[in-house]
Formats: structure tokens, C-alpha cells, sequence
């Protein structure tokens, strides 16, 4: 049996603090800048620009990016586990998260009206 693909939330405290939701997909970790905490309820949306692809062992890190390289600041996991994609489509993925702070259902949909790399993060309605 293959083991579930692993998603983690990093918090990124750097100029401008954000939180790096990555999902292991292809091989890599597939890299969203989220400006706002990811929702824990259904009805909130939140932007998620995709950034460039990470490998994947850097799930694992945490600690400090010293000044004056790409990323400079403080790297902390906030969540992480495991998921399972129930869709996947250009414009539209579907997954279910199994981790300690974000649990169900969620849905990153492509946002071209705001730019070609942001997409929208948010919880499905559960029927």
C-alpha cells in the first residue's frame, strides 16, 4: 500500500508574514504563499499565490533564513499530516487534509481575475 502524500503550513515571519501551504505532489512540494491563516471553517476564502516548487525535504524545516537570501526570516511548521486527493484538474483541486489544526475537505481554485498565480484556499461546505 503507498503512504499518503504528506501537506504541510509553515508560518513565514519575514517582511511580509505569510504562511507557505505546500501539498507533496509530482514529487515536490507543490508551494502556496497564504498572506492570511488558512481557514478552519467553511465560508472563508483565503488568497494562495503559488510560489516555485520546494523539494520535499524541506517539509522538515524550521529555523532561520539569514538576511540578504531568497526568503530571509523565521520558518515555523503551524500543521501538518496527511491528505488525500479526491480531484485534481488544472483550475481545481480537491483534498481531504488529515492534520492537527486543518481537518475535511478543501478546495484550491485558480483565481486568473487577480493574476495567473493565485488561486483561492478554502474549506468545502461538507453536504
Amino acid at each position: 500500500m503507498a503512504k499518503s502524500p504528506i501537506y504541510v503550513v509553515q508560518f513565514h515571519e519575514s517582511k511580509k508574514p505569510h504562511y507557505d501551504f505546500r501539498l507533496e505532489m509530482d514529487g515536490v512540494l507543490k508551494s502556496w504563499a497564504v498572506p492570511k491563516e488558512p481557514p478552519h471553517e467553511t465560508g472563508v476564502k483565503r488568497l494562495a499565490v503559488q510560489v516555485d516548487d520546494h523539494d520535499i525535504s524541506y517539509a522538515d524545516f524550521e529555523g532561520a533564513i539569514s538576511e540578504g537570501n531568497y526568503g530571509a526570516g523565521t520558518v515555523k511548521t503551524w500543521d501538518r499530516g496527511t491528505y488525500e486527493m479526491i480531484s485534481r484538474h488544472d483550475e481545481k483541486m480537491v483534498f481531504k487534509l488529515k492534520g492537527k489544526k486543518l481537518k475535511g475537505e478543501y478546495v484550491l481554485l485558480k483565481f486568473e481575475k487577480a493574476g495567473p498565480k493565485n488561486w483561492l484556499l478554502f474549506k468545502k461546505q461538507q453536504d
